[in-house]
């Protein structure tokens, strides 16, 4: 009789202890593959989850940077509308003008060729925009026997390269007049007024309201009209232009280019008003980029709070994990041990037959070990497949998301494969010390005592 015959005998006629050591080895691995198949979709949830709040917050961040974007776009232009009203802030001279007569007078003296306005727009120039050609200086207006400063402006000069800007100022057209504050007042002037000024007849267009500077006692006239009545046809005292919104250290950037274009000339900067223009569109900026970061550590620090959430909630399911299946496994162990036992006890007489006609003990020890690896195998499959349903059971009656609807995935498959092979081990391994006790008795003994 050969020792799988022999096996399959024992089992048919020992059904309800192969059974039961089936059922021992089907609890322990189910227990193994369904806490798996937990865990797994407990980490399929988490990256669901993870993964929807990212995207929540990716989406949140792009409609606020967005929002962000155009406020700060509105704020800035804001800023640049009210800073446009401070006026021009770079002053283009001769470099043999004294800016001692500009502090303390408000006029100057030394002229330029107003072609240089020209040659300046005309290059690629990126520092400064809103060229103005002017003359400025103090006279006397007989006709009114008070002495004022004359302004004489045009059109701003646009620069070739750059987009077509709104001016600062607006061009003061021939035969008009613009006259400061306390000119207007001393001489109880009004729009339309029509006065004389050193011979030439001007009607009134705009009274400027108070200032606070020499532009209370200045009046603006047509530069050529100026020009000619001073005699500095084709002359200028000076470009008026804003400098460009640019980091670092502007007025040498500015000078540097100027004077590579128009050698011969000094750059002056207004420095209040720069610095004013610059920190209200510094602070227009800060003010959207620290929003926009702001909304940023919200997001992250959300997404940050969600993920420790679930590592918490994944962690504590590992740890209950962690004690309950290996106190499954022993239970199965000491289950089938003691089942194995109980087996070979009652096959005492039956085994010494078998020792007598001439089975050694090895192959009577062979005989339990070949059931106990069927025992393995047996119930192996019954638990993989037990813990599969109740480990997805248990976890669609936890929180569960659309995105996470695998049932089986790469440390489920490990699980299984590892379960197929642990579990003949396991098997094999409580099944041997009764098995080798029972081979090892003497035939005669056990024949005597039956």
């Amino acid at each position: 009789m050969t020792i799988w015959r022999l096996v399959m005998h024992e089992i048919r006629h020992r059904r309800l202890n192969f059974l039961l050591s089936l059922l021992g080895v089907a609890v322990a691995v189910g227990s193994v593959v369904a806490a798996e198949v937990l865990m797994s979709r407990e980490r399929q949830v988490t990256n669901a989850i993870l993964s929807r709040k990212q995207i929540e917050v990716e989406q949140t961040m792009t409609a606020r940077q967005k929002d962000v974007a155009e406020a700060g776009a509105a704020l800035q232009d804001v800023m640049r509308k009210t800073m446009r009203e401070l006026g021009f802030n770079i002053l283009i001279l001769p470099e043999a003008q004294d800016l001692s007569e500009l502090h303390l007078n408000g006029t100057l003296s030394e002229t330029m060729p107003e072609s240089y306005v020209s040659k300046l727009a005309s290059t690629s120039i990126v520092t400064v925009n809103h060229l103005l050609p002017t003359v400025t200086q103090k006279v006397r207006w007989n006709e009114r026997e008070i002495d004022v400063i004359l302004h004489g402006t045009r059109g701003e000069v646009p620069i070739l390269h750059a987009s077509e800007k709104k001016p600062l100022l607006e061009a003061v057209p021939a035969g008009k007049m613009v006259v400061g504050c306390e000119i207007h007042r001393r001489l109880s002037l009004k729009v339309d007024d029509r006065v004389t000024f050193r011979g030439r007849e001007f009607t009134i267009s705009r009274l400027h309201p108070e200032r606070g500077s020499t532009d209370d006692v200045s009046v603006w006239i047509d530069l050529a009209e100026a020009q000619e009545l001073l005699g500095l046809q084709n002359l200028i005292h000076a470009i008026l232009a804003l400098e460009c919104e640019c980091a670092g250290d502007r007025i040498t950037q500015i000078r540097a280019e100027i004077r590579e274009i128009l050698p011969g000339t000094q750059v002056i900067e207004r420095y209040s008003q720069a610095l004013t223009r610059a920190e209200a569109r510094g602070r227009a900026k800060l003010a959207a980029e620290e929003a926009l970061d702001k909304e940023r550590q919200a997001g992250a620090a959300a997404l940050e709070s969600e993920s420790a959430s679930r590592a918490a909630l994944e962690s504590s399911h590992e740890q209950l994990a962690s004690v309950l299946v290996p106190v499954g496994i022993l239970s199965a162990a000491v289950w089938v041990g003691l089942l194995a036992f109980s087996n070979a006890r009652q096959r005492c007489a039956e085994i010494g037959i078998l020792r007598a006609i001439g089975l050694r003990a090895s192959q009577i020890q062979r005989v339990f070990l070949t059931r106990a690896v069927l025992v393995g195998f047996g119930g192996a499959a019954p638990g993989i497949l037990c813990g599969l349903i109740l480990g997805q059971i248990f976890a669609e009656r936890s929180e569960l998301v659309p995105e996470a609807s695998r049932l089986i995935d790469s440390g489920t498959l490990n699980i299984i494969a590892f379960s197929l092979v642990m579990a003949p081990v396991l098997s094999v391994v409580a099944a041997w010390l009764p098995a080798a006790l029972v081979a090892r008795q003497d035939p005669a003994l056990v024949l005597q005592l039956d």
